[in-house]
């Protein structure tokens, strides 16, 4: 499809995306109010629907690959764009996020973020970032779920490199659970900036579990390994050349 015609369908997609965003939010909002579990529905119905609008729209299909976590885990995930947040929320049953504080005051994110249970943490000061984490997990305990978190900290353009920050490890550590790493390429298609929308098939991949207990240093290590392995792999195999490594 020519570029104008896909720039063009890609900002009547954004468009929509957040108009929808809305309407959901004003039917959602006071049954969340009322209900917890109709916060987790409000997030899956905009995910699936985000999903759906962007194969109608901008052509660009989206598939969940290996075995969806559905028990009370950390899930480890590469972070290229908004969209693998959507289809990571869309595939497991209680999403929540360690995410920075700020977004507690963004409208109608704020809000559904705080009652499915996600951790606002001040990333700028990283030694109170990681107690707060803990301590903010732990006290979510009531809330189990999905703990998703993001070893590198931001979004990361396709085909770029940024170390894995401590925080996931200690997490855990602390928490004393499994690890599911999570490997993507959606920033092929959907970059971390900007309206355009390229048609393809975005991936998000659950690796095999790395089980509790381990040495935080192993875990660590085998975490960047596997999830920029798997990573690379996908965006190859999405006709993304990958840059030459230093």
């Amino acid at each position: 499809m020519p570029y104008p015609i896909q720039w063009f369908l890609s900002l009547v997609f954004v468009i929509q995306m957040y108009l929808v965003m809305f309407v959901m939010a004003i039917f959602f909002t006071p049954l969340s109010a009322l209900n917890r579990d109709w916060a987790f529905t409000a997030v899956h119905t905009y995910c699936h629907w985000v999903r759906f609008s962007a194969r109608w729209l901008v052509g660009l299909k989206s598939e969940i690959r290996g075995e969806v976590p559905t028990d009370e885990v950390l899930i480890g995930a590469k972070h290229q764009s908004f969209f693998d947040i959507i289809l990571i929320v869309s595939a497991v049953p209680r999403p929540k996020f360690i995410m920075k504080k700020q977004i507690v005051w963004t409208p109608i994110v704020g809000y559904f973020a705080k009652r499915i249970g996600c951790v606002p943490v001040d990333r700028g000061k990283r030694g109170l970032a990681i107690k707060k984490m803990i301590s903010g997990v732990k006290s979510g305990a009531t809330l189990p779920g999905q703990l998703i978190i993001f070893p590198q900290g931001t979004r990361v353009a396709a085909g770029a490199h940024l170390p894995y920050k401590i925080g996931t490890g200690v997490l855990y550590e602390q928490t004393g659970q499994d690890l599911v790493p999570a490997a993507t390429n959606v920033g092929v298609f959907w970059p971390r900036h900007g309206i355009y929308r390229k048609p393809g098939l975005a991936v998000v991949e659950f690796l095999p579990r790395i089980k509790a207990g381990r040495e935080m240093k192993d875990v660590m290590s085998e975490l960047e390994q596997v999830v920029e392995t798997a990573s690379d792999r996908l965006m190859v195999e999405a006709g993304f050349e990958l840059p030459p490594k230093s």
